[in-house]
């Protein structure tokens, strides 16, 4: 799979994979960063289930280099922003997501500016629950104003690279 997964890094601009290993496959997964991690984001979910203590021990084995961040996931505001941290201590990326079945409630996005990490994984814009998200995403760099910043190809632990 990894070899599979180097092959498309080298003929595509690909930026990052999620879950590019089965969640108990940590062998997998340090095979997988040991091949990859220099070259691309490679973003835990459900190996990490957004939980600190997983994280660290991610972080100890070099098993990625980003993490998926779900507020309900975890359970807490506290154990949430207790996950992103840890990721950024470890010079790791961090994802803020909705989980499917989210309502058009736009705390996330609020959420991911006050986190500082740059990325809100929410989806197409193809649906109400995820046009909102991004509508408060404007709403915010509006309120902001000059204070606001685009984190762009900076919120990547590896920018995209040029083929």
């Amino acid at each position: 799979m990894t070899a599979y997964y180097a092959n498309l890094i080298e003929r595509y601009p690909l930026v990052l994979l999620e879950d590019g290993m089965a969640q108990d496959d940590w062998t997998g997964w340090k095979i997988h960063f040991a091949e990859l991690g220099e070259h691309i984001e490679l973003v835990g979910d459900d190996v990490f289930c957004t939980n600190p203590e997983i994280i660290a021990r991610g972080s100890e084995d070099n098993i990625a280099n980003a993490v998926l961040i779900k507020l309900n996931q975890i359970g807490t505001l506290t154990e949430t922003m207790a996950a992103t941290r840890l990721a950024r201590d470890n010079g790791w990326g961090a994802f803020v997501s909705h989980r499917s079945g989210e309502t058009v409630d736009s705390f996330i996005a609020g959420m991911t500016v006050a986190l500082d990490t740059g990325h809100l994984k929410t989806g197409a814009p193809a649906r109400g629950e995820r046009v909102e998200k991004y509508n408060q995403l404007l709403r915010i760099e509006q309120q902001l104003g000059a204070a606001a910043r685009y984190a762009g190809a900076g919120a990547y632990v590896h920018p995209p690279r040029e083929i």
